[in-house]
């Protein structure tokens, strides 16, 4: 591996209840949650009737009407998303040779909110099997291709070096930002637009979460159905969202002046080869993942200043990830700040990744710690500090965010501020 080091120059951020990275950046400061009884269809027939819905307004947020009609709705956030964050790196058209700028985006279900639209026309809701293609969009075969999302980024940016899109379930939006961060260090790229994005409020999302008891029925009250880490908690709230990153080798950052965010020091991803959605108490795979991503941060446990949890409201999943923590961190794990914020914008499963580093990013440059919200009532299993309720005030220069998905997935990532490694 070469010496080349990756930073965080621009960020993009459309994310339930927060367009815009200020806006998020101030929801999560604030503690505010985003969740509702779902408004994007008629969800009265569901087990789970609420979500962490986006307000987003396509004209507005500069979207052509061609552009409108060709995208899936995770397409579109992905794609404002991209150019927020160039504009926030101060990147300038022709600044940089094209074939120096790749794109790595991650997604974990694509286009699913065409397609499913796309399959009530063709199918007259469902009342035929054999479907007639002539009733079809031309844009048809782009949705049954999620790599058209990072496509449709490469064209907003003009990037012609390697363009990928990475669906490893819910660390997508890690596992993406990590595969930018291998590219710029092998030397394929200088600059990798990166992060995620998904829209899968749907009714065939909903119904598969349905089907396993694994989103929330607490319909009642749904501001304050994501509860990480709370003894009342009974399971997670589905989200939708994006956030994109200008990740650029060192060097290249510091010739133009740019401001950077953060350092990406280390990464690491693991299985646990056992079942598609259980997870192992003793939370060794993820661990695992810690502990190489800190070795290659050249990091011990101690230096960590935030934990940002996959936290997604599950009760395995919370046990899980709270014995990792012990496991890889030691006793230190008792002492560091550990939260999510999935507690406020829900469960964007491929999205989700990106977005907590978005936070845990503005985390290192704010000196803040975002809250778990709705925390009130701490599971006694889950005993580490879980900020819970309200943001903290806390010097952050070093971060780890992990990810936990279906399939086994185990993903680490560790930031760092700017100033924190020495050449």
């Amino acid at each position: 591996m070469s010496g080349r080091r990756v930073v965080l120059t621009g960020i993009g951020v459309v994310a339930p209840g927060g367009v815009g990275t200020k806006a998020f950046w101030e929801e999560m400061t604030d503690g505010r949650t985003a969740t509702r009884t779902i408004s994007l269809f008629d969800a009265g027939g569901f087990r789970s009737r609420m979500a962490a819905e986006v307000d987003f307004d396509q004209a507005a947020e500069g979207l052509s009407p061609q552009e409108r009609r060709r995208m899936d709705r995770a397409a579109q956030f992905a794609v404002v998303s991209a150019r927020m964050a160039l504009a926030d790196s101060g990147l300038a058209a022709g600044e940089v040779d094209p074939t120096r700028v790749g794109v790595s985006i991650g997604s974990a279900v694509g286009c699913t909110m065409s397609l499913e639209q796309e399959y009530v026309v063709l199918s007259d809701a469902g009342r035929h099997w054999l479907v007639d293609p002539a009733y079809a969009i031309p844009h048809l075969y782009e949705h049954m291709v999620p790599s058209t999302i990072a496509v449709e980024v490469a064209w907003a940016c003009g990037a012609e070096a390697p363009v990928s899109l990475i669906s490893t379930g819910c660390t997508s939006g890690l596992d993406s930002v990590g595969h930018a961060y291998r590219l710029i260090q092998e030397g394929a790229a200088d600059v990798v637009i990166t992060g995620a994005a998904d829209a899968p409020i749907s009714p065939i999302t909903v119904a598969c979460f349905d089907a396993i008891k694994a989103t929330s029925a607490n319909n009642e009250d749904p501001e304050h159905a994501s509860r990480p880490f709370d003894r009342d908690r009974d399971g997670f709230v589905l989200g939708e969202g994006a956030a994109v990153f200008v990740a650029e080798e060192l060097e290249h950052a510091r010739r133009r002046g740019a401001h950077v965010y953060a350092e990406i020091a280390g990464f690491a991803s693991r299985s646990n080869a056992y079942h598609m959605t259980g997870l192992k108490p003793d939370g060794r795979e993820m661990a695992e993942a810690i502990r190489v991503a800190l070795e290659e941060a050249r990091l011990d446990p101690r230096d960590i200043d935030y934990v940002n949890a996959h936290g997604s409201g599950t009760k395995q999943n919370d046990r899980h990830e709270t014995a990792a923590f012990k496991r890889a961190l030691g006793l230190h794990a008792y002492e560091v700040p550990v939260s999510s914020i999935k507690s406020m914008v829900g469960h964007s499963l491929g999205a989700i990744g990106s977005i907590e580093l978005a936070a845990c990013a503005l985390a290192i440059e704010h000196d803040v710690v975002p809250p778990t919200a709705n925390l009130h009532t701490p599971d006694p299993e889950c005993d580490l500090d879980y900020v819970p309720v309200t943001a903290r005030d806390h010097r952050t220069d070093a971060v780890l965010s992990v990810g936990s998905g279906f399939g086994g997935f185990q993903t680490a990532v560790v930031l760092v501020g700017p100033e924190r490694r020495p050449a």
